[in-house]
């Protein structure tokens, strides 16, 4: 049975406060460790508390009784009734086996898990948001109705570019029917928030994984500080977990 070895980075953005969390934990007496990603909706103090209660909560439960019920548990952080506006955030979960080398995964929400084959990167989740719908299930055009601009029939591209950011899922809206579960056996896992990759291109991101596979908290390091601002000068918090898995041996 070898280790598995977790590495943790986060970087505020520029905003006031950091409203991203990364948590690991190890179930005492088992092989079992969970990795939560959170990244919370807003920049309140009441929205950074919320994602270090979420993740704490996705990790324990879910290195327990595996991430899509971490996943739920974290949700109901989240609940409220009908109405009744409260903090809320996306989230990943990962949970490794030291014994199987095994993971399996879980999500909600346009935070990513991708995964290093030790020759390819690829993304092994599927953001839920308006934009990846609309590729899907979008056909050929759509007209956008946004406040200050008038209305614009545009190709689905296009509309799904500027419609990336608006999430289809989150923890308050998810249920056991919209969060995926996946079993991945890639040596090297990696969970981001989108602070993290989506303001950095996916070449970059699988150039620093290639430069700094072998060195997990280096690449976590790499990988939020490679977050450039936008045109705007706007710049996320960036977060990563970066998992390394010992293949099993026969």
């Amino acid at each position: 049975m070898a280790p598995v070895i977790t590495a943790t980075a986060s970087r505020r953005g520029t905003r006031p406060r950091n409203a991203d969390t990364a948590t690991v934990h190890r179930l005492p007496g088992t092989p079992m460790v969970a990795a939560a990603l959170v990244d919370g909706i807003g920049n309140t103090p009441a929205a950074v508390e919320f994602s270090h209660v979420a993740a704490q909560t996705a990790a324990r439960v879910g290195a327990r009784k595996g991430p899509l019920l971490g996943i739920l548990a974290a949700a109901e952080m989240a609940a409220a009734p009908p109405g009744v506006q409260v903090d809320d955030g996306v989230a990943v979960l990962a949970v490794s086996s030291e014994e199987s080398g095994i993971t399996q995964i879980a999500w909600t929400g346009d935070a990513r898990i991708y995964g290093w084959t030790g020759t390819e990167l690829i993304q092994r989740s599927t953001d839920q948001t308006m934009g990846t719908w609309l590729r899907r299930w979008g056909g050929t055009a759509v007209t956008l109705h946004r406040d200050d601009h008038p209305d614009e029939t545009v190709d689905v591209e296009t509309a799904a570019l500027v419609l990336d950011d608006l999430a289809r899922s989150a923890l308050g809206r998810c249920s056991i029917a919209t969060v995926p579960l996946a079993f991945i056996t890639d040596p090297l896992i990696i969970l981001t928030s989108d602070g993290a990759h989506a303001q950095t291109t996916p070449a970059e991101l699988e150039t620093l994984v290639r430069q700094h596979a072998d060195d997990p908290q280096t690449l976590a390091d790499a990988l939020v500080n490679a977050a450039r601002p936008d045109a705007d000068g706007y710049r996320d918090d960036a977060t990563t977990i970066v998992i390394s898995v010992t293949p099993a041996t026969s």
